[in-house]
């Protein structure tokens, strides 16, 4: 073990990332208890009631086992209790010989009834572990998704992804081990109370030497647990990132050859993970072998111990007895406890992650619904707008002030980090303004007092990007993207795509609009890309549609057969469009040319050209 730490560490370079020391399990614990809705929280006071009944019929079991090792060993013995006679000669049983038989189904059934309980209980524990995770998945989901635009923008994909997927996943093994921890630590509490009642100087030694062994070994390894859960978190991002960037650049890898260079990146993250993950999981699992042992010779101990202060030796049979069967239940009991603690330790950092997911405050406008969108009757204007992304960023945009009219075409230019993105992405209500205003009508778009005014902005705008994203799923959905398949009215889709000029490259395939595009849009050429994604802008129906380089991958020829359909589209919508290329601006009305220096310049098509 300590050589494969060695090299554990000379080939990790994971970037560390700080933990909260100031979350204790507990607190964590109590986190996710806060994060469950009022079902999940009922249906765990039920489980803790089954829990109870558990360590009262493990009870009941031990408690049989006493008459039935007494029947067996000395049933003359046992007859001669006055109170084991009245019953019986009440039952209509009238000799020692005639107690074996129903002590003997009395013992059975109890030890039946107590497995059974435990079996039900670790059913409906393993249930409602999945459907807590079930509940913490969808939440940390919403909760991202409806995230700013702006914490997006911060973020990396890779972590996000491995938070809701594998750290979810763990925080369940949290929760199931918390679960199980419980219903042992009530039967073994409840093994402890009935040996007491048998032998109280025999159970608190049993109580004090495994207390202690347990005791010391979990503080020896606690931190070495939390630090080794912090090395998976941390090297599963950077697993999945090595997945993301290697198969996302397929192509590019392929032609340099770089498949070494990416593995190289998985390997260093992945061998460690696992490395860190056994060890974990043996810290979890020697102590019941070594224990076991342990017990044996204890048992073993106090026979010894017993017989020398007592010369009938027939006699300690039920106590030694008992006190075997006892030991027997409390050694897995104790050992689940000790094994659950480490699986919950262990998980802490992952818990950690999924609090944070779960602790991301929602906008107050994110649920409005808006059954109209915003309808633009003259114009958006900007007053002094500033941007910068940071406090400790330089401005992007300062002192902005353009105003665009209902129905114009409008062109952007500029170099290379002049804004044009930025100041799209503020025109469209993704960012807001680090001070100055965007005006719709006259109306503050980010108007903190009317929430609802940006959701209706937004229902009302399409982004055509430079990189459309294409989900693996059929031409159709993806025009429609983000509504029900059963949703999707293919009239519009066809209408959309013809006026996008695509409609005559997708009748042509075998599968029409059910061609699956593949993922990522694979399966076709960055022109077609490009012209689905401004047939989805169209088949919205929006009164702004915002073009971001939508047309760069796009032949000339094509290009002026889509800048032909924009010239057809009513002259209700407005356009908005960022170009490099210079042709793509001659149906515009205006240009405004921006500089690095934040100044704006306005003009005109033939200016430009």
């Amino acid at each position: 073990m300590q050589s494969d730490e060695r090299t554990d560490r000379s080939s990790v370079t994971l970037p560390q990332k700080s933990v909260s020391p100031s979350f204790g399990t507990v607190q964590l614990l109590v986190g996710i208890w806060r994060h469950l809705n009022r079902r999940r929280k009922l249906q765990l006071g039920a489980a803790l009631l089954l829990m109870v009944a558990s360590g009262l019929a493990e009870v009941g079991s031990l408690a049989a086992a006493v008459p039935f090792l007494a029947v067996l060993s000395d049933p003359e013995q046992l007859w001669q209790q006055p109170v084991v006679r009245s019953l019986s000669i009440g039952l209509g049983l009238e000799s020692a010989q005639a107690l074996l038989l129903p002590i003997t189904l009395g013992f059975g059934i109890a030890a039946i009834l107590a497995a059974a309980i435990r079996l039900v209980n670790v059913w409906i524990n393993g249930r409602l572990a999945a459907a807590i995770g079930s509940d913490l998945s969808c939440e940390a989901y919403k909760r991202t998704l409806y995230q700013p635009y702006e914490v997006h923008m911060k973020r990396n994909s890779s972590e996000v992804i491995t938070s809701i997927t594998t750290q979810i996943g763990q925080t369940v093994r949290s929760i199931k081990s918390t679960l199980q921890l419980a219903t042992s630590a009530l039967v073994a509490l409840a093994i402890l109370v009935a040996l007491l009642a048998v032998d109280w100087s025999v159970a608190c030694t049993a109580i004090s030497v495994f207390g202690l062994a347990y005791g010391l070994l979990s503080f020896k390894i606690r931190r070495r647990l939390v630090a080794n859960n912090h090395l998976v978190v941390t090297a599963s991002a950077e697993q999945l990132k090595a997945l993301q960037e290697g198969l996302g650049a397929i192509r590019d890898v392929l032609l340099d050859g770089s498949q070494s260079t990416f593995l190289d990146i998985y390997q260093r993250a992945d061998r460690p993970m696992r490395l860190r993950i056994a060890q974990n999981t043996f810290l979890g699992v020697f102590p019941r072998y070594a224990f076991e042992a342990l017990g044996l010779l204890l048992i073993a101990l106090l026979a010894l111990l017993l017989s020398w202060k007592q010369k009938n030796s027939i006699s300690l049979i039920p106590l030694l007895g008992t006190l075997a069967l006892g030991s027997q239940r409390l050694l897995p009991a104790l050992q689940q406890i000790y094994g659950n603690w480490v699986v919950i330790r262990s998980l802490r950092v992952s818990v950690e992650q999924v609090l944070k997911i779960l602790s991301q405050p929602i906008p107050s406008h994110a649920f409005r619904a808006t059954s109209q969108p915003l309808q633009l009757n003259h114009s958006i204007k900007c007053e002094d707008l500033c941007f910068r992304y940071s406090h400790h960023l330089p401005y992007v945009l300062k002192n902005m002030n353009l105003e665009i009219y209902r129905g114009e075409r409008v062109g952007l230019i500029g170099s290379t980090g002049s804004g044009k993105s930025t100041l799209v992405d503020l025109l469209m209500g993704l960012l807001n303004p680090t001070s100055g205003k965007i005006l719709i009508d006259g109306l503050d778009l980010n108007d903190s007092k009317e929430p609802s005014r940006l959701v209706a902005w937004r229902a009302a705008i399409a982004h055509v990007p430079q990189s459309i994203f294409l989900a693996d799923s059929s031409i159709a959905e993806n025009i429609a993207f983000g509504i029900p398949t059963e949703s999707i009215d293919l009239a519009k889709v066809r209408h959309a795509a013809a006026q996008a000029q695509i409609a005559s490259f997708i009748e042509s395939t075998s599968d029409g609009y059910d061609t699956y595009v593949g993922e990522r849009g694979v399966r076709l050429s960055g022109g077609q890309r490009q012209r689905i994604g401004i047939a989805r802008a169209l088949y919205k129906k929006a009164s702004i549609i915002l073009f971001d380089e939508a047309t760069s991958a796009l032949d000339s020829s094509t290009e002026e057969e889509v800048m032909a359909a924009l010239e057809g589209l009513s002259k209700e919508i407005t356009v908005i469009m960022i170009a490099h290329r210079l042709s793509t601006l001659a149906c515009c009305d205006r240009v405004f040319e921006l500089s690095t220096k934040s100044s704006i310049r306005a003009t005109t098509p033939p200016d430009i050209l």
